[in-house]
């Protein structure tokens, strides 16, 4: 039982937005008093070039919103995510990881035409699959 709890939403990320709004109205259906969203990794900003499905910014909620405009679109209460550095910190390295898809530094050189690919369709083939 919820009613008049308040709960703790852990999410390991946001990348569009639509899997954690309808998860806090269910909290909060259930009787849930406040939803308070929690995210283990930082905002994913940018697309992934390297087979994770994200291939357009405009597809990336925090590509566009504001952490306030986050927490408002998903109905919580408050919402924080990871930081960059806390991320580095909990893996007890300082490199070796691509973190590209939070800040946009890329592993490797990307050809422009690359990286102003919007649609999945033209960029699907890409990687061969």
């Amino acid at each position: 039982n919820l009613k008049g709890k308040r709960v703790v939403l852990v999410d390991d990320s946001i990348v569009r937005g639509n899997t954690s709004g309808p998860l806090v109205k269910m909290l909060r259906d259930a009787g849930a008093k406040e939803v308070h969203v929690r995210v283990a990794c930082p905002p994913i900003k940018f697309p992934c070039f390297m087979g994770v499905d994200m291939a357009s910014q405009d597809e990336l909620i925090s590509a566009n919103k504001s952490v306030d405009e986050i927490c408002e679109h998903i109905g919580a209460d408050s919402l924080a995510f990871l930081t960059i550095s806390g991320m580095m910190r909990a893996l007890k390295a300082e490199s070796g990881y691509c973190n590209a898809c939070f800040t946009g530094d890329y592993p490797f050189s990307t050809p422009i035409p690359l990286i102003e690919l919007q649609e999945k369709e033209k960029f699907a083939n890409v990687w061969g699959d």
